[in-house]
């Protein structure tokens, strides 16, 4: 059994619904489960932004929106940082401490302009904790190498033929 799952794949095919069902399904085995899910917000169709969600607390910000005007860009978005660091990071270390399982959605480009995001992510990866995270599928960096190389981690690849029982395979693959 890994420690570490790292769920992966090509852009829209479903990571983050993945990630969202592993959770439910630990949770309502009576796992306390805690971290952040990013979600996109659509306005008329339109991709605005990401939102993120601290999955014990229910806080709502903004990890990036399109009319944003300060921040690091990344395409047309830009990140919001004080947003970020205040409910996304703080869950991460918050369910180091009080939960059973720490999730992350995403260790990606835009999270990764947080030194305290990575510190977090450093510290989930160092403890005993199960964690559950979506890694970029392509970006390169020396946080996301680190985390891959490790040998508790296994990666799982979201695809569209496996994306409806990755879930349940990969909740069950968690020994809690």
């Amino acid at each position: 059994m890994k420690r570490l799952l790292l769920i992966t794949g090509s852009p829209g095919v479903g990571k983050t619904t993945v990630l969202t069902k592993i959770v439910n399904i630990l949770k309502e085995r009576g796992c306390l489960v805690g971290g952040m899910l990013s979600r996109e917000v659509r306005e008329d169709g339109r991709r605005v932004g990401f939102e993120i969600l601290d999955i014990s607390s229910l806080k709502r910000g903004w990890l990036a929106q399109v009319d944003q005007s300060s921040g690091p860009k990344v395409g047309k978005y830009r990140v919001n940082l004080a947003d970020f660091e205040t409910i996304g990071v703080k869950a991460i270390s918050d369910s180091i401490e009080n939960c059973d399982l720490v999730a992350i959605d995403e260790i990606g480009p835009m999270e990764l302009f947080s030194e305290k995001f990575r510190d977090a992510v450093n510290a989930a990866i160092q403890s005993q904790k199960s964690v559950v995270a979506v890694v970029h599928w392509k970006a390169q960096d020396r946080l996301i190498n680190k985390v891959k190389a490790r040998k508790d981690a296994e990666i799982l690849e979201v695809t569209t033929e496996n994306r409806e029982k990755l879930a349940e395979t990969t909740a069950s693959k968690l020994t809690l």
